[in-house]
């Protein structure tokens, strides 16, 4: 069975770099399943049911979110509704939302588990405490693990707490790929940032001029997503019948500049 998992897609020029891309990902790697960071895809920050209606449309599976995942009201009715939309697990019990789901692909049962880190960002509970609690209680052959954090460590030491338990711990949120993919000792493919969808002509997907001048200026500047130089960043793993990974491929695909 194979997993393709996509990073952080950054609104609308993310979005369309994406479904240019995405017959070409489908045709070259085959997964059984794609998964997909959604939630920066309503103009750069949160997530809609337009957008994420969106990325289904191009054949994802799941959407996983993070910190940015409440940022539109009307996105809330959406999320309880919406199975195959997942916020991080270790938020509050009462959010709207799920903090996992369960799909059949591939012949397999797959999990997909989303969790916020607890270094700088808002949690109500150790992403490490409620992991544990999932997969005590799921049933499942093959378990994936969008980590949402802030901190390198604390992505690593994820990956080293869930090696040989789930399938892959694929690092979200900071937009800027890391060079340790790779499969564990006990079978868990990981990475601590599998990066972004978008533009590379920016500072994590915003306007470069606009950033350095909040940067320098310390002074309230209007963000605006990127549309320049786009590129879909993400990984693909093969998962055998046993629930863990045999291989792991970065993906970093720049799309035509004619799309942006």
């Amino acid at each position: 069975m194979r997993v393709l998992f996509i990073g952080d897609v950054v609104g609308g020029p993310g979005r369309r770099g994406l479904r240019e891309a995405m017959p070409a990902l489908r045709e070259q790697h085959a997964p059984d399943l794609i998964v997909v960071n959604g939630e920066n895809t309503a103009g750069g920050v949160g997530i809609t049911e337009r957008t994420a209606n969106d990325l289904f449309g191009m054949g994802t599976g799941v959407i996983t979110t993070g910190n940015h995942v409440y940022r539109h009201r009307e996105a809330y009715d959406f999320l309880e509704r919406e199975r195959l939309v997942i916020r991080p697990a270790n938020y509050p019990a009462g959010n709207p939302g799920r903090g996992f789901t369960v799909v059949e692909v591939g012949g397999m049962k797959v999990a997909v588990i989303n969790l916020s880190g607890a270094i700088g960002l808002d949690v109500a509970r150790s992403p490490f405490d409620t992991v544990d609690g999932i997969l005590d209680q799921i049933d499942a052959d093959a378990v994936i693990v969008d980590f949402h954090a802030e901190v390198t460590s604390e992505k690593v030491a994820m990956g080293w707490h869930l090696d040989g338990r789930v399938a892959a711990v694929f690092g979200t949120h900071t937009h800027v790929p890391t060079a340790d993919g790779r499969v564990l000792p006990k079978g868990t493919a990981f990475i601590s940032d599998v990066g972004m969808t978008g533009s590379r002509t920016s500072v994590l997907g915003v306007k470069v001029d606009q950033v350095l001048a909040r940067m320098i200026t310390q002074m309230p500047t209007r963000f605006e997503t990127a549309e320049e130089d786009i590129w879909v960043m993400g990984a693909v793993v093969d998962v055998n019948e046993k629930g863990l990974a045999d291989s792991f491929t970065q993906v970093m695909v720049p799309v035509p500049a004619s799309v942006s």
